[in-house]
């Protein structure tokens, strides 16, 4: 393969790991579900782990309950733990959703969460609540898989047979809640009826209402949810997502949803696609409103292209978003130096090799790989620029390389969860931030140069003083 290499399988042992943990994805995508809330079958460091890490993401206060296992439970098993917990959140949140999330301990003790659950909703009248279980152990896969197998043991829950409806159904990955409501947006202008699911674009950044609620308002009604198996087509935004847990996939073998599964609209070509794809199914034609904003973006490409020609970044983290990003990237000049995630098996590399055939520089790809794999690739391939989570801080703190706050989760920036970059107004947006950060490193290394000198040349008339 010319112009890149690719490496499927990054190290045997992860050090400074790229991903998150696989219940961590599960608890996003239950709170784009109306009315409902996590419990995650472990121990209590594993909930509060997850709601620190969604708290410093989101800014959002965010609860996710516990069924506290311990080393008791570990031998014996933990059924009674779990029960204990369910009558504790139905009593003090009165969900209409209990998702269900497994930790390593309760799978690695074999704890039958299907047959407890069953069991507890015979002993207990607990009309109007649903209780949804999935399988989310971490060595099963990280957020990425967790966020996708929750997104569609959800629809497997709700869905059946129903009448054929014009709506159209979206199905979004792990993306910020501001990606979420230009996707909204952009489905508005178009006129389409549509469910789009996981909706947290209000549950996990909403306005301040002066007063806390247990389960924040928004979500995607479940009365929704049920209505997908009918709906005339379903857009996916998975081209990584494997079958196996793709929620779309599952709606057109169980149901003949017909899928069409798109890239993240992020960039010219990607936006252009997501806009015919709408166009195609309203039959409408596109609004004045989005071919100004196309312009825009174009025109901003041309602006930025001389200055992002010069860029090698280092595009890492969620494999839909690194994807839409390299994608990106190319479009606009810059031939990324390093891709990587932390998922195993997404297929990125098979993804990626059409587009980077002809690039005229090594493209690194890596799967599965670490921050230590990472770091070692952006200094063999003299990357200047690093563009992902905050896990890639070390980038720039060892190795002096700018970073691009973009993904999931962002700690050590404010408005992780305002990060807009779907569209083409989010790509607009991105592109400047990107072509920016750039230029201030370039600018910044003349005045440190310049600096450097004049202590030199000062400190060489000192000495002839």
């Amino acid at each position: 393969m010319s112009g890149h290499e690719v490496t499927s399988r990054a190290r045997q042992v992860n050090e400074n790991q790229c991903h998150m943990c696989m219940p961590l994805g599960g608890v996003i995508a239950l709170r784009g579900v109306e009315d409902s809330i996590a419990l995650v079958h472990g121990s209590q460091g594993c909930s509060t782990y997850m709601r620190l890490t969604n708290v410093e993401h989101f800014n959002e206060p965010i609860d996710i309950a516990s069924s506290s296992l311990n080393e008791k439970q570990a031998i014996f098993g933990g059924e009674a733990n779990l029960r204990i917990a369910l009558d504790n959140v139905i009593r003090v949140y009165r969900p209409k959703v209990i998702g269900i999330l497994t930790s390593c301990l309760a799978e690695t003790m074999g704890d039958d969460i299907k047959r407890f659950v069953e069991t507890y909703k015979t002993d207990r009248d607990i009309r109007g609540i649903e209780i949804i279980p999935v399988s989310t152990p971490s060595y099963g896969g990280t957020h990425t898989e967790g966020f996708w197998a929750t997104t569609r043991a959800v629809i497997a829950h709700y869905a059946r047979p129903t009448e054929r409806h014009q709506g159209i159904n979206i199905i979004v990955p792990n993306i910020s809640p501001a990606d979420i409501r230009e996707i909204k947006r952009i489905l508005d202008l178009m006129g389409l009826e549509y469910t789009l699911l996981p909706d947290y674009s209000l549950t996990l950044d909403r306005p301040f209402g002066g007063r806390y609620k247990k389960i924040a308002p928004g979500g995607t009604p479940t009365a929704a949810i049920a209505r997908m198996s009918g709906a005339r087509a379903t857009i996916q935004f998975g081209l990584t997502c494997p079958d196996n847990l793709s929620p779309g996939r599952f709606l057109e073998e169980r149901f003949g949803v017909p899928l069409i599964n798109l890239p993240l609209p992020i960039g010219l070509d990607s936006t252009d696609l997501f806009i015919g794809t709408l166009k195609d199914l309203s039959g409408q034609s596109v609004p004045d409103s989005l071919r100004l904003e196309r312009g825009w973006l174009c025109d901003a490409m041309a602006d930025a292209h001389k200055i992002n020609a010069a860029a090698r970044p280092v595009i890492y983290g969620e494999p839909e978003l690194v994807y839409a990003l390299a994608k990106l990237c190319l479009e606009n000049g810059s031939i990324p130096a390093v891709i990587a995630s932390g998922t195993q098996e997404s297929d990125l590399s098979a993804l990626l090799q059409p587009l980077l055939e002809d690039a005229m520089e090594e493209t690194l790809v890596f799967e599965e790989a670490d921050f230590v794999t990472i770091e070692d690739a952006a200094v063999r391939t003299s990357a200047n620029l690093a563009v992902g989570h905050s896990g890639g801080r070390y980038l720039t703190e060892r190795q002096g390389i700018p970073g691009l706050r973009v993904g999931y989760p962002v700690h050590d920036r404010v408005g992780g969860q305002r990060i807009l970059s779907v569209g083409y107004t989010g790509t607009l947006a991105f592109l400047d931030r990107f072509t920016n950060t750039l230029l201030e490193a370039k600018y910044g290394s003349y005045r440190r140069l310049r600096k450097e000198e004049l202590l030199n040349e000062r400190g060489v008339s000192n000495a002839k003083a």
